[in-house]
This record gives C-alpha cells, sequence and structure tokens, in this order.
C-alpha cells in the first residue's frame, strides 16, 4: 500500500513538473515573441517534451497561459463551502479575494501578455464566466437560494469583477475590502452618498 502510493505520489509530481514547464516556457515564448508567432510544438520542445504530452495537459494552445484555471476555480467553491462556522459566504469570498486575487499587479507580463491578445481575452472571459456559474452554484447550495436569483449571480458576478479594479489601485488588497464593504454596506454608507444628501456642506 505504502509503495503503491509513493508510486502515484511520485507521478502527480511529475506530471506537475511537466505541467509547469509548459506554462513557464508558452508565457516566455509569447512573450518575447508574442502570442500569434508560436506555434504549440515550439512551445512543447522548449520544455523538452512531445506535442502529445502537451495536449494530455492543456487541451488548446489559450489555456497554456491559464494553467491555475482549475485551481482558481476549486479555490473559490471551497472558500465558500469551507468557510469558518458563522463567517457569511460574502466574508468568506471577501478574505478569500484579499489573499489569492490581489497579488497580480496591471504590469505582470502574464497580465500584459492576456490583456494585448485578443485570443487570450476572448479565452479569459470565457473562463471567467465558468467561474462564475460554478461559483453561483456553490452559493446557491450554501444559502439555499435558487442558482438564478439575482442575490446570487450578482455576488458571484461581483466577486469575479472585483480583482480588475482592486488590480489598478495602488493598495489592492485594501481596494478589495472596500469594495466587499460597499457591496456589504449600501452606497447610503459612502462619503460620496452623503454628500449627495448634504450638497452645500461639502468641504
Amino acid at each position: 500500500m505504502a509503495e503503491t502510493e509513493t508510486t502515484t505520489g511520485r507521478r502527480e509530481r511529475k506530471k506537475a513538473r511537466t505541467r509547469q514547464a509548459l506554462a513557464d516556457a508558452a508565457v516566455r515564448l509569447f512573450t518575447e515573441r508574442g502570442f500569434d508567432n508560436v506555434g504549440v510544438r515550439e512551445v512543447a520542445e522548449a520544455a523538452d517534451v512531445s506535442l502529445s504530452t502537451l495536449f494530455k495537459h492543456f487541451p488548446s494552445k489559450e489555456a497554456l497561459v491559464f494553467d491555475l484555471d482549475a485551481d482558481v476555480e476549486s479555490a473559490l467553491v471551497t472558500a465558500v463551502r469551507d468557510r469558518a462556522p458563522g463567517q457569511s459566504v460574502l466574508h468568506a469570498l471577501r478574505d478569500h479575494m484579499v489573499q489569492a486575487r490581489t497579488a497580480v499587479r496591471t504590469d505582470d507580463p502574464t497580465f500584459v501578455l492576456v490583456e494585448s491578445t485578443p485570443a487570450l481575452r476572448d479565452y479569459a472571459r470565457r473562463m471567467w464566466s465558468r467561474h462564475e456559474k460554478t461559483l453561483a452554484a456553490t452559493l446557491a447550495d450554501a444559502t439555499g437560494l435558487a442558482p438564478d436569483t439575482p442575490a446570487v449571480t450578482g455576488l458571484a458576478r461581483f466577486t469575479l469583477e472585483a480583482p480588475s479594479i482592486a488590480r489598478a489601485s495602488e493598495d489592492p488588497a485594501r481596494t478589495m475590502r472596500d469594495l466587499f464593504a460597499l457591496l456589504e454596506q449600501g452606497w447610503a454608507t459612502t462619503p460620496l452618498a452623503r454628500q449627495e444628501s448634504h450638497p452645500g456642506q461639502a468641504g
């Protein structure tokens, strides 16, 4: 039994190393020469694996750039399902997004690559759409609401869109918290709303 587990563990580690090597080679080549100017065979050669091995790990050329796709979705689900007793789904998602989604900045090479490549932007939108549906289903299970309830779909959409705002700020983590606070407390609690209520008192 122990030998089988050791063999399985070794095999999984080897697969993970191969997958990482492919992803690293792809981002490096795409960044250096442009996504459209690099073929998948070149990526395979750079990672020293066969083309068939590449496609075992990544179903498409675009997927090479999003090697953490499944991990990102799984982490979203886990944040809701395994939240601390008594913690709301809103706070669980806030804490997860602050920790996991505020490290990438707009000047990150991979981020720049995606934003400058139409095919990758389209892939990213489809990817986030899948994550949104999965998150909405998870929220529905956690709250007892229907998956198409506006509160459920709205929170899922908000959660996945918030990083694009946070990344562009000077303090992404703080901005992420502020965005979730706005969702939780409402517009009426913001300084702008108070100015709207008392326009003559501004300044």
